[in-house]
């Protein structure tokens, strides 16, 4: 099952770094990753593959956004399937 991971708040060292120490250390698997720094704003987009994962997407969902409460970012996670619904032209 993929996922769609996004990170959104003001730039700052070490957030990639964090994001995906945390992710390894539950065996998810970054697919593919975007990032950029718009006027102070970081910004990540990130495809993962949570197969190997042994936690479902909600238990997930909650850790990443008390990762990002801690990291003073917002951090999101939907299904990949939903996010693609969502941008569907």
């Amino acid at each position: 099952m993929n996922a769609i991971i996004t990170v959104v708040g003001n730039d700052k060292v070490g957030i990639i770094a964090k994001v995906s120490a945390f992710l390894a250390e539950r065996g998810i698997n970054i697919e593919d990753i975007s990032q950029t720094v718009l006027s102070g704003n970081f910004v990540m987009m990130m495809m993962v593959s949570l197969s190997s994962c042994s936690k479902g997407l909600e238990d997930i969902k909650k850790e990443l956004s008390g990762l990002g409460d801690t990291l003073n970012v917002s951090i999101s996670l939907m299904h990949e399937k939903v996010f693609s619904a969502m941008h569907r032209i």
